[in-house]
């Protein structure tokens, strides 16, 4: 089985080391970022409290690995420069919040304009994972095999419990957060890469999206690159908790891909029972149970991630790298997710935690495990 490209993008809060509170310093700590990797950049997000580390193309779990890590410490050096700390938190965990944030510029004001207090406290930071497809027209086919693990790959991911100091009961705010806007869940069926567009273009005549370019579906076609992107995600607390989401992305759409050759057609999903697969996931993460939306019944997390694996063993066998999402997997369940490290942390405690757990480490490819 052939293996796709890949390249992740990770959204980092920027906030006060004493108290966590969101500093609207993204400029000033873009412009002290060091060295990358040959492919990588850094970018401005919605807030002035976020930046963006988008890898390069990366063909090898390794190779990716490195890109993250050199992201991440590149990012957290600057941000030191700035007076601040690099958070990798799905939603903002000090009580306070930022005061005299700049005017976003351009399509970030437009979308500020657009979606009012909607937008106006939205500082959530998630992690996108894009893999490489032939043509838009199998990406859409793609996107529609992916649907049912979704749910899977947020609960494996939760990593936002509070919302400025408090605890929401909820393993990931910031996917309660997204579900607010007009254009969020499941991605539609579409037969076609063009009836997918037709879709996106009448939303944005209605007025629900601000263009092509914005929705807030979990999995889409790429309107910029000939990737599917999957935009499921918390941003992970760890290098490792990242790799693993590209790696399960990876390997489910090598197996749609697969499946697409063999004339497999994709499992049609009621949307009340992918909402209902969505939200399972957003309020449990991994401790308690998740719904398998297309066989409408539910399971526990671990037999979904069982599952998961499962379905995706071949593609992870063809690329050197099941052991490596088998010892993961088993390590978040045992664990938590960065939810559950959040909260055992406490609110006094779960900035320096936060702080000290985004920069890596320990390598996630340990000697033994490369080429399995």
């Amino acid at each position: 089985m052939d293996m796709p490209t890949f390249g992740v993008e990770e959204e980092f809060l920027l906030a006060a080391p004493e108290d966590g509170r969101p500093m609207p310093v993204a400029d000033e700590v873009l412009g002290n970022v060091g060295r990358l990797a040959d492919g990588a950049a850094v970018h401005r997000e919605l807030r002035a409290t976020q930046v963006e580390h988008a890898t390069g193309v990366c063909t090898t779990a390794a190779q990716l690995e490195d890109q993250l890590r050199r992201g991440r410490l590149a990012l957290s050096r600057a941000a030191a420069e700035a007076g601040c700390v690099l958070l990798a938190t799905g939603s903002p965990v000090g009580a306070l919040r930022c005061s005299g944030e700049p005017v976003p510029p351009d399509r970030y004001a437009r979308i500020d304009a657009h979606y009012g207090d909607l937008a106006a406290d939205y500082e959530a930071c998630g992690c996108h994972v894009h893999v490489g497809v032939p043509d838009a027209d199998t990406a859409v086919a793609v996107v529609n095999h992916l649907a049912r693990w979704l749910p899977a790959l947020l609960a494996l991911s939760a990593n936002s419990p509070f919302d400025r100091g408090r605890d929401t009961g909820l393993h990931s705010w910031r996917m309660a957060l997204q579900t607010r806007f007009p254009g969020s869940g499941l991605t539609p069926h579409a037969s076609s890469h063009a009836e997918h567009l037709r879709l996106v273009d009448s939303l944005v005549e209605c007025g629900a999206l601000v263009d092509r370019e914005q929705t807030f579906w979990l999995a889409w076609p790429s309107p910029r690159w000939p990737t599917v992107e999957l935009r499921v995600a918390d941003v992970p607390l760890t290098v490792e908790g990242a790799l693993l989401q590209a790696i399960l992305s990876r390997a489910l759409v090598a197996t749609a891909l697969a499946d697409l050759d063999k004339g497999i057609k994709a499992p049609a999903i009621d949307p009340q029972l992918g909402s209902a697969a969505v939200w399972a996931a957003t309020r449990h993460g991994l401790t308690g149970t998740l719904v398998d939306p297309v066989r409408a019944r539910p399971l526990p997390a671990a037999d979904a991630l069982a599952e998961l694996l499962r379905h995706t063993g071949p593609a992870l066998r063809a690329a050197g790298e099941h052991e490596l999402a088998q010892r993961l997997i088993q390590a978040a369940l045992r664990d938590g997710t960065g939810s559950a490290v959040q909260r055992k942390a406490g609110p006094d405690g779960v900035v320096a935690m936060l702080a000290a757990r985004t920069v890596p480490r320990v390598r996630a490819l340990q000697a033994g495990t490369r080429g399995q």
